[in-house]
């Protein structure tokens, strides 16, 4: 499919790597002008050099530590005084890992600020111009383990959980303005993340790294864990003309496989 966003305006959340550096890639080759944000400059600065700009677009970044919810705010509220987006993708780095056991009540205030309030008060920001302009697309990145809870992340779980029902509840309201929200809930994906959790579960099983993610594998229809690459082909597509229709949804995406709409 051929998806052109020529004249629209992305802004993605925790782009310096992974995930969020495929959607960002993918966003400005289909013709988006794309605003990373991410806590390092140095490798912002380094993708933004490398993100296509064959049709005339001008990449920018802002850095942001969504760990510091108040700072944060600072930030995006005097983005967004000088600016306006057409692409929202909310995305990012995930709370500590741990089962229900492992962490506290203090842990969910930390992890409420950075996986609900921020995307909270970003797309506040955002759907101002998206409602005047009467267009808009909302994606947010979050994970299965709002279907089926992971034991070893409690707080994912529970807060994510809380994201993709506001997500489904704000579609209905923005609707009428043409603006789509939709979260994908991502499965297993070749990430710098999913190494890091495969690394505290293999210790907590006391069996190696390469154990858990053959395990892993064996899960995955195709018998593999997913490019990144596929994740940004999805979040392109979302964020087309063609996916006017889908909104509301929660799309479970594993392994490069498209599981269910």
């Amino acid at each position: 499919m051929n998806i052109s966003l020529i004249g629209k305006n992305a802004l993605v959340g925790g782009s310096s790597r992974g995930i969020g550096k495929a959607i960002a890639e993918q966003l400005a080759n289909s013709g988006a002008r794309v605003t990373l944000m991410a806590r390092t400059e140095e490798k912002l600065k380094n993708i933004i050099a490398s993100l296509p700009t064959h049709n005339g677009q001008h990449h920018d970044y802002l850095v942001v530590d969504f760990n510091d919810l108040e700072a944060y705010k600072t930030t995006i509220t005097r983005y967004f005084k000088n600016n306006t987006i057409d692409i929202l993708v909310n995305n990012t780095q995930g709370p500590k890992a741990g089962g229900a056991m492992d962490v506290h009540i203090d842990d969910y205030q930390t992890a409420f600020d950075l996986l609900f309030k921020s995307v909270v008060y970003t797309t506040e920001l955002a759907l101002e111009h998206m409602i005047k302009n009467r267009w808009g697309r909302i994606i947010n990145v979050a994970s299965v383990s709002v279907k089926e809870p992971l034991s070893y992340l409690a707080l994912s779980n529970s807060i994510r959980a809380a994201l993709v029902t506001w997500a489904k509840t704000l579609a209905t309201d923005v609707g009428p303005y043409q603006i789509t929200v939709n979260s994908v809930l991502t499965g297993y994906f070749d990430t710098e993340r999913i190494a890091q959790l495969n690394a505290k579960k293999a210790e907590q099983l006391g069996i190696h790294e390469n154990e858990v993610l053959a395990e892993m594998e064996t899960r995955v229809p195709v018998r593999r864990i997913g490019d990144p690459k596929e994740y940004g082909y999805l979040t392109t597509f979302l964020a087309s003309d063609q996916a006017a229709y889908i909104t509301g949804t929660q799309i479970p995406i594993d392994g490069g496989l498209l599981k269910s709409l």
